[in-house]
């Protein structure tokens, strides 16, 4: 089995102070968060920022400052931007980050009603635009799927020309409106992407760990942070992302895993090495 790739999701866009501490605002939290999840196992950090309130953005020079921040502490992590934003923002501004050419960016393939009244836009068209934009600028996009058709979505997308092969897909599971995050349905979306495709999964709130455990035990790869989780067990808050890239890095180690540096996580995503 191929080694294991841990993606960080530090901050997201929802998650605040006032459910843990930890979660990081301001620049420099942000690259303290990144150095822990990084000094813990994990090879990727998967990218919101915010400003300083937490107010989260997709502003260019704030992605900006975040990333070369990150650089500075961790210079061969791979950083993977969100064109997924907050629910609400504008095409224009949910493409920002990819205008300093990153190495990988999500691509949301299909609408969700995220509760209450909240509805996460990604009509056919704008998944087109969006992916188009990464393929010009070279951008390798992990297609980000909260339920069976955003697979098929993908997968029409790209026997038309859109996006390139090997696809790399991120199941993310347990959202309010989304698959539900139970080990037949993480067979069941692993069972519905082209052969040669990688994977990672994603549970959302307790979701985490029995998700990554399954993850881990299938061969794919798995996503931990506080963008999906705050508690490192039930009414234990983690104090870090770091602690949460522990756990699953443990995890591996149980059940028969290495982990992936971030140069063998290039390899396996085929990402160009790093200069």
């Amino acid at each position: 089995m191929e080694k294991l790739i841990i993606t960080a999701c530090i901050c997201g866009a929802e998650v605040t102070k006032e459910q843990n501490p930890a979660v990081p605002y301001t620049v420099e939290e942000i690259a303290r968060e990144a150095k822990s999840a990084y000094d813990a196992g994990a090879a990727l950090i998967h990218l919101h920022v915010r400003e300083d309130d937490g107010t989260p953005t997709q502003n260019k020079e704030r992605f900006e400052a975040c990333i070369k921040a990150i650089k500075e502490v961790c210079p061969d992590v791979i950083v993977q931007v969100s064109t997924g934003g907050a629910v609400g923002m504008s095409n224009e501004e949910r493409l920002q980050p990819l205008l300093l050419n990153p190495e990988m960016a999500t691509l949301d393939c299909g609408t969700c009603n995220f509760g209450g009244d909240e509805i996460f836009v990604n009509t056919e068209n704008m998944i087109i635009d969006f992916v188009k934009n990464m393929n010009e600028r070279n951008v390798k996009p992990e297609i980000e799927v909260f339920d069976k058709g955003m697979v098929d979505m993908a997968c029409r997308l790209q026997r038309k020309g859109h996006i390139k092969t090997p696809m790399h897909f991120d199941f993310v599971m347990g959202v309010n409106g989304g698959i539900s995050a139970e080990a037949r349905d993480l067979v069941f979306m692993v069972g519905s992407i082209p052969q040669g495709s990688t994977w990672t999964v994603a549970g959302v709130g307790r979701n985490q760990f029995p998700m990554a455990a399954m993850g881990i035990l299938m061969g794919g790869h798995v996503r931990v942070g506080f963008e999906d989780n705050v508690y490192l067990e039930k009414g234990v808050p983690a104090k870090s992302n770091g602690e949460l890239v522990a756990k699953a890095a443990r995890l591996a180690k149980e059940l028969g895993r290495e982990l992936a540096t971030p140069a063998e996580a290039r390899k396996i995503l085929g990402l160009p090495e790093q200069k």
